[in-house]
C-alpha cells in the first residue's frame, strides 16, 4: 500500500502487480466453491443465497408454475364460454335489465355481436371448446376451466398490472416475485423466475409486470429471448479462461460490495451483484438448459416447431418445459405481446391468427409434461388480463370485459375435466362462484404451498402480502 501523493487526500491506494491480481483471483475462485458448498448444506447462513430453497408453509401440490399470458384479452365468448342466447339476440341492444354498462370506450349502446364459432363438447368430461382451439380441446380432461373470473382493470395498463401484481396501480411485486421470495429456487445455477415473450413489441407496462416492487430487486423476473439464442452473450469470450472470468467477477464484486455496504437501501446493486454471480454460474448450466438440439424431432413437432405459424411459441413452450424440469420455479410466457389479443375490430381475423399460433404449442406442452410425469407438480395457467364484451365494437369486434371472463388451470394438483363458475346468459357478468384476481392468485400460491395471508414482507414497518389482505384460495379446484 502507498500513501497518496495528494496532501488533501488521506486514503491509501492499493498497488497490485499482475501476480497479486491472479493470486487474489485464484483465491476468490476457491472461496466460491466453499461458499457454494456451505450454502447448499446450510452450514453457514452468511454465505447462503437469498434465493436458496425455503420450506413451504402448506402442503405442496405444485413445485413450479408456467403462466401462459394471452396479452390483450382473449374472448371467452368465442373460446370456452358458449352463449346460445347471445346468438339469438344478436343485432339487438343489451337488455335494459343489465343496466348502464361502462367499458374502456365509455358507455356503450352498440348491438350484441354473435359468435361465429362452432362448438363441441370434448373428452370424457364434455367440456365445451370452440373450433378455434382443436388441439387444446384434446386436453380438457386435464384442465379446470374457470368461467367466473373477475378483475378491476378496465384498460390494458391496469388490467395487465393487476393480473401480474394483484393491484391496478404499479409499484407492487409481481406474483412470480412473491413465489421467488416465499420459496426460493431449486436450482441456484438458473434464475428462479423467467419471462419470455413471442415478439419484440413492448408488453404493456414493460418490465414492471415481472418486477419486485418494494422487495429487493433480486426477486424480479429475468427475461430471456424467444429466438434461437434465448440468453445473449452467455458463452465466455474466446480465449478467456474460467479463472480469468472468476477473477474479473471477484474484483467487480469487491468494488460493488464496498459501495453496497455504504448504501444498503439501494437493493438494485445487491441484485446486480447477485446477477453477476448467477451469470457466471449460468455459463455452465444455461447452455444445456436452453439447447433444443437435444430434443427429438418428434418432440419438436409436438410443439409445432415444424410450422412457421407455431414455431415461435412452440419454442417458448418447449423452453418452459426444460426450465421447470431443471428446477426453475416460475415461468411466464407472453403470447400476443403488445396487446395483440385486443380485438376491438376484425375479431375473426385477429383471433384466428392468434389461436392458430398458440393452440398447438400449448397442447404440446400439456401432453409433453404429462408424458414425462411433470404435469403432476407443474401448474399451467392460461388467461389474459380480462375477456371481451357480448356487445359489438366497430361492427366486428368486442370491447374489454373485466366483469366476467375465463381462465384455465392444469396440473399441479388441479382436478382436470371440470368447469367452475359461470357468467350470465350473455357472458357479461360472472354470476356463480365469482373468483377475483386476488382469489386466483391465492389459489396459485396455495397450490404451491404458500399462504397468501401468511406470506409477509415488512415494508416501512407495514406487513405487505401478495393479495393485499384479500382473496381466498378456491380449494375445490384441487384433487383430494
Amino acid at each position: 500500500m502507498k500513501k497518496s501523493s495528494d496532501p488533501r487526500c488521506h486514503r491509501f491506494d492499493p498497488v497490485y502487480t499482475r501476480r497479486d491480481f491472479l493470486s487474489r483471483g485464484a483465491m476468490g475462485f476457491g472461496s466460491l466453491a466453499l461458499s457454494y458448498m456451505l450454502g447448499q448444506t446450510g452450514a453457514s447462513a452468511a454465505v447462503k443465497s437469498p434465493l436458496a430453497g425455503k420450506p413451504a408453509q402448506l402442503p405442496v401440490r405444485a413445485k413450479s408454475v408456467i403462466f401462459l399470458f394471452m396479452e390483450g384479452g382473449p374472448s371467452h365468448l368465442d373460446l370456452f364460454d358458449p352463449k346460445p342466447e347471445l346468438n339469438r339476440l344478436a343485432g339487438q341492444q343489451l337488455p335494459e335489465s343489465f343496466g348502464k354498462v361502462i367499458t374502456a370506450m365509455g358507455e356503450t349502446k352498440s348491438p350484441l355481436l354473435a359468435s361465429q364459432r362452432k362448438w363441441k363438447q370434448h373428452g370424457q368430461s364434455g367440456i365445451w371448446v370452440s373450433d378455434w382451439l382443436p388441439n387444446i380441446a384434446t386436453c380438457v380432461d386435464d384442465i379446470a376451466v374457470v368461467r367466473s373470473c373477475v378483475a378491476d382493470g378496465i384498460n390494458h395498463s391496469s388490467g395487465v398490472c393487476q393480473m401480474n401484481t394483484g393491484s391496478i396501480l404499479g409499484g407492487r411485486p409481481s406474483l412470480g416475485s412473491w413465489v421467488s421470495y416465499g420459496l426460493g429456487t431449486e436450482n441456484t445455477d438458473l434464475p428462479a423466475f423467467v419471462v419470455m415473450q413471442d415478439n419484440q413489441s413492448s408488453v404493456v407496462n414493460g418490465p414492471r409486470n415481472w418486477g419486485a416492487g418494494f422487495m429487493p430487486a433480486l426477486y424480479q423476473g429475468i427475461r430471456l429471448q424467444s429466438g434461437s439464442e434465448p440468453v445473449p452473450n452467455l458463452n465466455t469470450p474466446e480465449g478467456i479462461t474460467a479463472m480469468q472470468q472468476r477473477g474479473k467477477l471477484d474484483f467487480l464484486n469487491q468494488v460493488n460490495r464496498h459501495y453496497a455496504d455504504e448504501h444498503p437501501e439501494q437493493t438494485e446493486l445487491e441484485a446486480r451483484i447477485q446477477s453477476y454471480e448467477l451469470a457466471f454460474r449460468m455459463q455452465a448450466a444455461a447452455p444445456e438448459a436452453v439447447d433444443l438440439s437435444q430434443e427429438s424431432e418428434a418432440t419438436k413437432e409436438l410443439y409445432g416447431m415444424n410450422q412457421k405459424e407455431t414455431a415461435t411459441y412452440g419454442r417458448m413452450c418447449l423452453h418452459a418445459r426444460r426450465l421447470v424440469e431443471r428446477g426453475v420455479r416460475f415461468v411466464q410466457l407472453y403470447h400476443g405481446a403488445g396487446s395483440k389479443w385486443d380485438s376491438h375490430s376484425k375479431m375473426e381475423q385477429n383471433h384466428s391468427q392468434l389461436c392458430l399460433s398458440s393452440d398447438r404449442p400449448i397442447a404440446g406442452l400439456l401432453k409433453d409434461l404429462k408424458a414425462r410425469g411433470l404435469l403432476d407438480d407443474t401448474l399451467v395457467v392460461w388467461g389474459g388480463e380480462f375477456g371481451r364484451t357480448p356487445m359489438s365494437e366497430k361492427g366486428d369486434g368486442r370491447d374489454h370485459n373485466p366483469t366476467g371472463f375465463t381462465m384455465w388451470f392444469a396440473g399441479g394438483g388441479v382436478k382436470g375435466g371440470q368447469t367452475i363458475g359461470s357468467t350470465d346468459d350473455l357472458g357479461l357478468h360472472a354470476v356463480d362462484q365469482r373468483l377475483h384476481v386476488h382469489d386466483l392468485h391465492s389459489t396459485i400460491l396455495w397450490l404451491m404451498g404458500l399462504d397468501n395471508m401468511g406470506l409477509v414482507y415488512k415494508y416501512r414497518g407495514r406487513p405487505e402480502r401478495p393479495t393485499l389482505n384479500e382473496g381466498e384460495p378456491y380449494k375445490k379446484i384441487a384433487t383430494g
